[in-house]
């Protein structure tokens, strides 16, 4: 079996375990994240370089911790070949797939600009087919433009990438093999894939899924033997080819207003593919909506044929990067090891030294008596006391558990008592210092109140009498930067009573009025 994962993973940087646990969790032979968020000049070694896994980037280069795409293959599937991007525009090596269609109404200026944001990697593989034959399979892994409804620009972005896209891929599915193309799309296909329903007019209007509904078959209606089916495209979004009626099958959620705690979604995360690679090597389609971590969950693919590695990665791999491909030294290198006697002579333990002869000839007693008082700090003068210094410990001058004050002032005036006696003195310091501080600190904050009585409490919600959540517009126009509370449930269809109830309330009463 082969196991195929896409997942937008909003920064591959930015996750609570490693990359390495992940990958193993999500148990595939290929992965494919999307927004990794991460450039070249950001990329570590423990990112591009994953114990058990060969990876291809593709970075942004127009912008720092924005977009990007990367393909990890377990080392059982290393692809025959990798290339960055769909327009052919940033080869400068070799290994590449090829296959560019006919790009002839794009300007060079435009296909650059389309492989400028990191969006698609691609990589080849060879795999055994389920009837035994050794066939290809290409794997276009991408990150589809949002289109922003304030900048008309990015709308037409969005559609010109989808339309390279398209062109690239059915010129490799023509020129022999099968081709996948997995990702996030950016646009929910039908309004079973939509958590609220919509104006059908509108939906199917929207220019994103006019290029859909041309680019994907039905597998309902459509000519299983026909090459290009008068009533769509080559490919089967192979969810819908496997659950075509499951409803709330969502692949994305709003985390600002919790809408995945009710599973108020939609679904544009898709693995599409070639329609006869569908029909005969894939078992199952599915999503996977607990895994968390990110805004969206992956969605994975099973198929009976298996991976046939290639004997190297091909030239884009990560590791060939230089400043991954050379030997790393270790800090360690740089260090020299201390010996023991090294350490035994500067502190490093807390014996003291071998005072027995050594096997090579007596020491002198002298010069055994000199080391022994250097490492006691001893001079082997006597001290008032009427004792060598050098024999005394330092446990000595601490008083064991339960033992009373020195009564007379003679034996106040020894060592050990002198440091009770501070000692005591310090801690009854310590107390009324730390009582007097609290007692300041209260009559501070009081006094602040008397000044400052802080907001108001939030007003309950109608749906629920649940206090509210304060919010503040941050889109641009005449509300901007204006507050307002909210329910505080998350979001979520209005026959969910336990989403979100509609009640608004300007914070300012003024605001309210002129809203």
């Amino acid at each position: 079996m082969m196991k195929i994962v896409s997942w937008n993973i909003n920064g591959i940087r930015a996750t609570a375990v490693g990359l390495k646990e992940i990958l193993d969790s999500l148990d595939a032979d290929i992965i494919c994240l999307q927004e990794t968020k991460v450039t070249r000049d950001l990329l570590d070694e423990p990112t591009a370089i994953v114990e058990g896994y060969n990876s291809y980037f593709s970075f942004s280069r127009v912008r720092s911790g924005y977009s990007g795409v990367a393909t990890f293959c377990k080392n059982s599937t290393i692809p025959q070949a990798a290339e960055e991007g769909l327009s052919g525009q940033l080869i400068n090596r070799k290994g590449t797939v090829g296959c560019y269609g006919s790009t002839q109404e794009f300007l060079e200026e435009e296909l650059l600009s389309l492989d400028q944001e990191g969006r698609a990697v691609i990589t080849q593989h060879r795999i055994l087919t389920s009837d035994g034959k050794e066939d290809t399979l290409t794997v276009i892994n991408v990150y589809c433009p949002r289109a922003d409804p304030e900048k008309p620009e990015r709308k037409v972005y969005k559609l010109r990438f989808y339309h390279l896209l398209q062109i690239r891929a059915e010129s490799i599915l023509r020129n022999g093999g099968h081709v996948i193309i997995l990702g996030d799309v950016n646009t929910s296909h039908r309004p079973i894939d939509l958590c609220d329903s919509v104006d059908p007019e509108a939906f199917e209007g929207n220019p994103g899924r006019q290029w859909l509904n041309q680019f994907l078959s039905d597998p309902v209606t459509s000519d299983m033997g026909a090459s290009d089916p008068p009533n769509g495209g080559l490919f089967y979004d192979s969810f819908r080819y496997f659950h075509p009626t499951q409803k709330n099958a969502f692949t994305c959620w709003c985390t600002v207003s919790g809408a995945r705690q009710t599973n108020y979604g939609t679904r544009i995360d898709y693995i599409l593919a070639n329609r006869r690679l569908v029909e005969a090597e894939f078992l199952d389609s599915i999503i996977m909506p607990e895994v968390g971590g990110s805004d969206h969950c992956p969605v994975k693919a099973f198929m009976k044929c298996c991976p046939v590695a290639a004997d190297k990665c091909p030239p884009l791999c990560t590791k060939y990067l230089p400043e991954f491909a050379g030997r790393q030294q270790k800090l360690s290198q740089f260090l020299v090891k201390k010996s023991k006697d090294l350490a035994d002579t500067t502190g490093g333990s807390e014996e003291l030294p071998n005072t027995q002869p050594s096997t090579d000839g007596a020491q002198p007693a002298a010069i055994r008596k000199r080391a022994l008082d250097k490492v006691n700090g001893s001079t082997g003068k006597k001290n008032k006391l009427g004792t060598k210094s050098g024999q005394g410990s330092l446990l000595g001058f601490f008083k064991p558990a339960g033992h009373k004050a020195c009564p007379t002032k003679e034996q106040n005036n020894t060592p050990m008592c002198v440091a009770e006696n501070a000692k005591n003195v310090a801690q009854q310091d310590g107390t009324l210092l730390a009582s007097v501080s609290q007692k300041g600190n209260q009559q501070q904050a009081a006094f602040w109140k008397t000044l400052f009585k802080g907001p108001p409490p939030p007003p309950n919600c109608k749906g629920h009498g649940e206090p509210c959540v304060l919010r503040t517009v941050k889109k641009a126009g005449p509300n901007c930067g204006r507050q307002f509370y909210v329910c505080a449930r998350p979001e979520g269809h209005s026959s969910n009573p336990q989403a979100r109830c509609n009640f608004f309330l300007w914070v300012n009463k003024k605001a309210a009025t002129d809203g």
